[in-house]
């Protein structure tokens, strides 16, 4: 492991072993002389590791007497239920419910936990600022001009660089640059698709691959999914010769967080290259974890070329950029031609911004400390949701992203219940916009890429109460 990230794995270590309850509340941990010598690494390094800890609140440090583990990861609450996938559709469409959550995205008075994305004290906007000044300074037209179809190729080059994950499995000519990665998503789509056919997708999934689904014709058949492991191989298994292509999201789902096994991966990239059916895989969130390690995508199983590789830098350093890009595997050509007729090319200069923080570290300096930070929020939410809302709520563990799910009781309609907190400016996304089935009304998702405050803490205590109201 490289000496930048020795400090996170003696971190995780720790962690794991709080987590584990081989260290319990109140213990207390070596000193920081004691574990330098154990892993023959600098003082800095252990003290970055407690540093690390302490910003979670697990461990504390005592004057004289040296550092105790401080919170313990006992879950109080349970984890959300799999979908019933025999559940039929019914007349409530999600879209009004989407519009309706959407349309209070401007407000800036709401606590904004219904967001899809970071809020922007998370992001390096003074250094994004620096570099675009200094990108159209070496512009000759200033990014005027059109640009290669397939897109920047310093971005291109920098992404398969960047990927790391994927052993060098990818080089500049196997990526194509897109606006954004649902834009990446929708190509995809067009590529593979045509009216009538069945897409296989997880259960709840992001509502805008429900919106695509819907404006190509295409018929879904929702997969069950756990909240830790991701989709449900076996059923999967069982619809593959109706299907005609999958789209899933591996790495830290959005909703659930879920995040799917190396061997689930490898065994669903051989599943299906065995009946030739294309995966579109959205890897938005995989540079979000809070491991040591970068899950791999399916992708790195791809042998055959049916992995289109979608990603983007919209949830980690710039929502507005809408830079995204796909590594399509065999379907390259058609994504190509397609993106020429719908939009020639896509701008360089936010391209050009991004190779820059590529190829100068930059983003890979922010996402350190992004995901530190994301980790402790996670944890401090997951911590004021068991204090605040009622004993029978369950919640998903994430190991990554920045989305929680709840399950809550069933009498609640987390559709009404949005109303309700409006009108106390917070906002959350009920459960129904997840789906396509009569499901998931008494769920909700949380975002916790918030800067933390007592407002945000005070908020969910808020909910919490409304929660406990609607009983």
């Amino acid at each position: 492991m490289k000496k930048d990230f020795l400090y996170i794995k003696i971190a995780t270590v720790i962690e794991d072993q709080i987590a584990s309850e081989t260290l319990k509340l109140g213990d207390k941990l070596p000193s920081i002389r004691e574990l330098q010598k154990l892993y023959n690494v600098s003082i800095n390094t252990v003290r970055q590791a407690y540093l690390e800890l302490e910003s979670k609140s697990l461990i504390e440090s005592r004057v004289k007497k040296g550092y105790f583990v401080s919170k313990m990861f006992r879950r109080k609450l349970s984890l959300p239920s799999v979908g019933n996938m025999t559940t039929s559709a019914n007349d409530r469409d999600p879209e009004d419910l989407i519009t309706k959550v959407f349309k209070t995205l401007g407000d800036n008075t709401i606590t904004k936990f219904a967001v899809g994305g970071p809020d922007k004290s998370l992001l390096p906007i003074a250094k994004l600022n620096k570099s675009l000044i200094n990108t159209v300074r070496k512009f000759n037209d200033s990014g005027t001009s059109y640009e290669p179809v397939q897109g920047s190729v310093n971005l291109r080059r920098n992404i398969a660089k960047w990927s790391w994950v994927l052993e060098g499995k990818l080089n500049e000519d196997d990526i194509v640059t897109t606006s954004g990665a649902m834009n990446a998503i929708f190509n995809c789509l067009m590529a593979v698709t045509k009216p009538g056919d069945t897409i296989a997708i997880e259960s709840p999934v992001y509502f805008g691959i429900h919106q695509f689904i819907k404006s190509l014709g295409l018929k879904a058949i929702e997969i069950p999914t756990h909240p830790v492991t991701g989709i449900d191989l076996d059923a999967l298994r069982k619809v593959l010769p109706r299907i005609n292509v999958c789209c899933f999201i591996s790495n830290f789902s959005n909703p659930l967080g879920s995040l799917m096994p190396d061997e689930n991966k490898k065994e669903l990239v051989k599943m299906l290259t065995h009946y030739d059916i294309p995966l579109i895989e959205d890897d938005l969130h995989g540079n979000l974890f809070f491991g040591a390690e970068r899950p791999k995508p399916c992708k790195f199983y791809d042998e055959a070329g049916i992995v289109m590789w979608c990603s983007s830098v919209s949830k980690t350093l710039a929502p507005g950029y809408r830079v995204g890009w796909v590594a399509p595997g065999r379907y390259k050509d058609k994504i190509i031609r397609q993106k020429l007729v719908q939009t020639i090319s896509t701008p360089s200069l936010f391209q050009e911004v991004v190779a820059d923080f590529l190829e100068h570290g930059r983003y890979d300096h922010h996402l350190r400390i992004l995901r530190s930070k994301l980790h402790t929020n996670c944890l401090k939410f997951q911590g004021a949701i068991e204090e605040y809302f009622p004993a029978n709520t369950k919640i998903s563990q994430p190991q990554g992203g920045f989305m929680l799910w709840l399950e809550l009781d069933k009498k609640i309609d987390t559709a009404e219940l949005f109303d309700l907190a409006i009108k106390q400016k917070i906002s959350f996304a009920p459960g129904r916009m997840f789906t396509q089935l009569n499901q998931y009304n008494n769920c909700m998702r949380l975002n916790f890429a918030l800067e933390w405050n007592e407002q945000v803490n005070a908020d969910l205590k808020r909910l919490g109460r409304l929660v406990k109201a609607s009983i």
